[in-house]
Order: structure tokens, then sequence, then C-alpha cells
């Protein structure tokens, strides 16, 4: 799906809410709401508003992990991009350039081989394209140190050249974030859940809406660089597939928290449509040709008019819902990216 929209620059969200005035918080931001082709402008606080007792929102408690590390190849400073860690013990990377500006830009990735040295005796060594259709992130052998201590005391989020400066690590996780005992994380905010505080979520449950923990780690951005989605690391509890089948039998609205969680959920459904327990890597792509099975409604961010995750928007609304959405996000001036405004999509 591409929309014939551009979006211009000073619509990025350069910082946090909470970093635009006094006395603000994460909340602080807007919410477009669409029904079908009708769209409503609200805040994100009035979220417990607009859902209703029964609802039940996916939450992904993926914590993001301090992903950027500086590094050396040869005579040359890179940036390395930490994505995601495979199950043989080697780490999916990006290797990027300093703009000297503080953030990145792209870089070719290989040639097989390349070796980068990295701070604490840290060496990784690109053996092979993690996709044949990009060169851009490869899977990496990883020499010395574990690479959580070394993400943990030489890391940093990863930035883009959009925001105004580097923020603490807490800044990019979200209320729901858990830290795994190994280490593993999401290598980029899912960001859709950002603007939730821990006031917000008390209040939604004394409203009877209720909330069911996913997990999928998800890698950089690829889905924001025009490429499909890489396979990706998730886990669906058995207690959570209980809630949102029992949410559905019950008439409630199963409501996903970002792509992220669609992504997850939709992977764990059998062919019965029952979501089942499930954990691993999922591949899944969800697209209007595939459609939703579980999902009945979205809150997410909003996303440059080429992403493939507007084809999973379009799979859960409607591509006629979706070009009215942007045209009104950009008529009202919303503000784009993971310290952005949201979107909720309501069946």
């Amino acid at each position: 799906m591409t929309l014939e929209v551009r979006v211009p620059r000073e619509l990025s969200a350069r910082v946090p809410a909470e970093q635009r005035g006094p006395g603000l918080d994460r909340d602080a931001v807007r919410l477009l709401v669409s029904r079908g082709v009708e769209v409503a402008h609200h805040t994100f606080v009035e979220l417990p508003g607009l859902l209703r007792a029964g609802d039940l929102l996916v939450v992904n408690t993926s914590a993001t992990l301090a992903a950027a590390v500086d590094g050396w190849t040869g005579h040359a400073r890179v940036v390395v991009h930490f994505s995601t860690r495979g199950d043989d013990g080697r780490w999916a990377v990006e290797l990027r350039e300093p703009d000297g500006f503080g953030t990145t830009r792209a870089r070719a990735g290989g040639p097989a081989g390349r070796e980068v040295c990295l701070p604490g005796g840290v060496r990784l060594v690109l053996e092979e394209p993690l996709s044949r259709r990009s060169e851009r992130l490869w899977w990496a052998r990883i020499s010395g140190p574990g690479i959580p201590g070394l993400l943990r005391e030489h890391g940093r989020p990863i930035r883009y050249a959009y925001t105004e400066r580097d923020q603490p690590l807490s800044v990019h996780r979200t209320v729901f974030a858990l830290p795994s005992a190994d280490g593993a994380g999401s290598a980029e905010m899912p960001s859709a859940a950002r603007p939730f505080t821990a006031r917000l979520v008390a209040e939604l449950v004394s409203r009877g809406v209720q909330f069911a923990p996913v997990t999928l780690h998800t890698g950089v951005a690829s889905a924001e660089a025009h490429e499909p989605p890489y396979p990706e690391r998730f886990a669906v509890p058995e207690a959570s597939a209980r809630l949102i089948n029992a949410a559905r039998a019950g008439g409630g609205r199963v409501l996903a928290v970002g792509t992220t969680a669609v992504r997850a959920v939709e992977s764990a459904v059998d062919a019965a449509g029952v979501v089942r327990a499930r954990a691993g890597w999922t591949d899944l792509v969800v697209t209007p040709e595939r459609g939703v099975r579980v999902v009945d409604g979205l809150l997410t961010g909003l996303h440059e008019p080429e992403a493939s995750h507007l084809l999973m928007l379009e799979a859960v609304a409607g591509r006629a819902a979706i070009e009215r959405a942007y045209e009104a996000a950009l008529q009202g001036r919303y503000l784009w990216h993971e310290f952005g405004d949201l979107h909720l999509v309501l069946p």
C-alpha cells in the first residue's frame, strides 16, 4: 500500500511529549480515532471514554535495548545497530556511519568476513545477509564478552535524524516493558504503547478494560525502509490466549496496541480461529489478502506513507479508512514517529 501523501519534516516529533512543556506526561499526545471512514479528534487521556467494559487491549511487553554501539572497522568509525539475536548465538546487525550530528546514515554492510571491533574486547564478523532481498542487515558471529553486557555498559538507544537529541533508555521503554532474563529485547521501542501511564492503565482497568500481555522482540525499522518485516521472536502465553478467546466469546473487542502486538497474536491463531499459547519465530506478514483473524481494532502510531505497516492497517480497517485517516492527520498537523501522536482504529 502506498499513500499519495507527503509528510512534511516539521511533523516529525523531535522530543517526547513530556519534554514539550511543564507539567506534561507521556499521555500528552493527540489521538485520531477512525470508525470506518469517519474520523474524530481526541487527546490520548480520553482513551478510557472511547473504550468500553469487556474490551481487551493486547500489549507488547518487550523492553527496548540500548542497541546502538560505537565501533571500528579498519580505520573507519561505524555505529552497530543490534537488531535480533538468533538461536545459534549470532546477531543480526546493521552497520551505520556517524553523520557528525549525533545520528547516523546508511552504509554498505558487507562483504562477508568484515570484522568490527567494539568496546570491551568484543569483535563481530559479518557472515551473510539476513535476506537475499537486501544487504542492509547481516548475521554476525560474536567473539568476546556477551552482547547483553556490552549493550548495558556501552550501548545507547537507536536514534534517527528527525529527533533533537539522545534520550535515556527509560524514555524508550513503555510502562508495559518487562526486561527478560536472557537479555533479549527490541532494537526499537514498541512505540504505540508509549503514551500509556500507570494512572491511565488504572483508570482503564477500573472501567472494565482488560490487558493481555504478549511479547514480540522487534528489530530495526525495516518496515520504514519499505522492506517486508523480518522474522522476529514472539511469545503468546497461555493466560493471554485464554483472555483473548474469552473476550471474543463474550462479545468484547480485541484491540492490539501496536503492529507488533498484531503480528504476535495473529501468529498464534489456529485454523479454527482460536488463539493458542505459542512461542518461537514468526515470519507472518499481515496483508489485506491474508486479513486478520483475531484483532478487531488497533492503536498505532503514524507511519511513513510507503511503510509496510500500512498493509496491516489496511487489513484491519480497509484502504478507504486508512486513506481518510492519513488525510485528516496531515490536515490536523498530527506528529509522526515514535514520540508522535496516535491513531485508534475501531470497528
